[in-house]
């Protein structure tokens, strides 16, 4: 009997060890499965992270390619505002003088141009040389053709005075134009006008040598940017300062109607470069000038393309003077490499003419591409144009191309 109980007692000093240690057990394999689970989620992590890594060293060595279109200077005379008049409504519409070149521009990832007109209003009566005041039509032309950028530094930026300056501006930017030279405000010129394009960010500045003899108003001098190393210096620097990978700065200065430049584009053109400016277009001649590109020496060694074109001549106007009525396109291709390095790939031109039917004939005004309106002409495919206006834009082209010389 005493034996059964010492058996049984036994029995449950074994049930009970069994039962702790099953429940230790249990509390083991679940610590041991939490562990794994904590260390395939850390693995899973850390691969998530590699990827993302690898992904993003991937992205960042990519080198991104933009092409910047420019053209000349965009005026009205009193012709060609009269040849936009739309006396049915009572309206003006410039589109079918772009149209023959209009894709060339629209198929750029950035277009600008200079703006050597005012939009100062249908009150200020619209008027051509020698103060300008055009319909806000041939703005909304500009940006349907894929003008993003103008220019608004020029001598005929006072014409209408600095409610002319303020007007040109809110026209632009109800448009949805950029553009830098001019003012309403010292706070706005002291802003860098910055554009990022497909990875690539431009500083645009611009600046004039005068105004035509018409006074800067005393206590605005903020609303227009004159050739001042000083404040050209002041600005490069600020838009050195947000780091931007291109600096463009257009220039309004020269001689008009001279096919070269003079010494002081020259000069202003290496001051531009020595303080890190990388592509200079220049205005006002009225006619084409040279283009040159050039390898800059930097101060740690390295060196960089640097481009300049002193005059881009008119783009759009009345003028008859010999080279007035020739002009480009300009193309620069641009990439920005993995580290960062700029360079200019590639500059081309198409040529152009602002061909005049007449007084009196309807659209009298229309740019036309040479080289593709004189092959037209040449296969039979192109019946807007005569046997003259053939040979007219064939020395015309002839011309051009003395000026500028191959693309590059």
């Amino acid at each position: 009997m005493e034996k059964q109980k010492v058996t049984k007692k036994r029995n449950k000093q074994r049930a009970k060890i069994l039962k702790i240690s099953s429940i230790f057990l249990v509390i083991m394999l679940a610590l041991f499965a939490i562990g794994i689970g904590q260390h395939s989620n850390q693995e899973e992590s850390d691969l998530v992270s590699s990827s993302i890594e690898q992904n993003t060293v991937i992205e960042e060595k990519k080198s991104s390619t933009i092409h910047l279109v420019a053209i000349g200077d965009a005026m009205c005379h009193s012709q060609n505002f009269k040849d936009a008049y739309q006396a049915s409504t009572k309206t003006y519409d410039f589109s079918h003088v772009f149209t023959n070149i209009r894709e060339k521009v629209a198929s750029a990832d950035i277009a600008i141009g200079n703006l050597e007109t005012t939009f100062a209003g249908e009150a200020k009566g619209y008027s051509g040389f020698p103060t300008f005041n055009t319909p806000d039509a041939l703005g909304y032309a500009l940006k349907d053709m894929g003008v993003d950028v103008l220019s608004t530094a020029n001598n005929h930026s006072l014409d209408k005075g600095y409610n002319g300056i303020v007007r040109t501006l809110d026209v632009l930017d109800e448009i949805g134009i950029s553009h830098m030279g001019t003012y309403r405000s010292s706070e706005e010129q002291n802003k860098i006008l910055i554009k990022e394009v497909n990875g690539i960010t431009f500083a645009f500045l611009s600046f004039t040598y005068g105004t035509n003899g018409i006074p800067v108003p005393k206590g605005r001098e903020y609303c227009i940017n004159l050739i001042d190393e000083t404040l050209m210096k002041q600005q490069i620097d600020q838009a050195k300062e947000q780091n931007v990978d291109v600096i463009c700065v257009s220039m309004h200065w020269g001689d008009e109607y001279k096919i070269k430049q003079n010494k002081t584009q020259e000069r202003l053109a290496d001051f531009l470069f020595e303080n890190d400016v990388d592509i200079i277009l220049g205005s006002h001649p009225h006619v084409l000038e040279p283009m040159e590109k050039r390898t800059i020496s930097l101060p740690d060694g390295t060196t960089k393309d640097g481009f300049v074109i002193y005059s881009l001549g008119n783009f759009i106007s009345a003028q008859k003077q010999e080279n007035t009525r020739n002009t480009i396109i300009l193309d620069l291709q641009i990439t920005k490499n993995p580290e960062g390095k700029i360079s200019i790939d590639k500059v081309e031109y198409t040529p152009l003419y602002v061909y005049d039917k007449g007084a009196g004939k309807p659209q009298r005004y229309k740019i036309l591409d040479i080289r593709k309106t004189t092959a037209n002409y040449e296969n039979g495919t192109d019946t807007s144009i005569g046997a003259t206006t053939y040979k007219t834009l064939k020395a015309e082209l002839a011309k051009i191309e003395s000026i500028m010389g191959n693309n590059f």
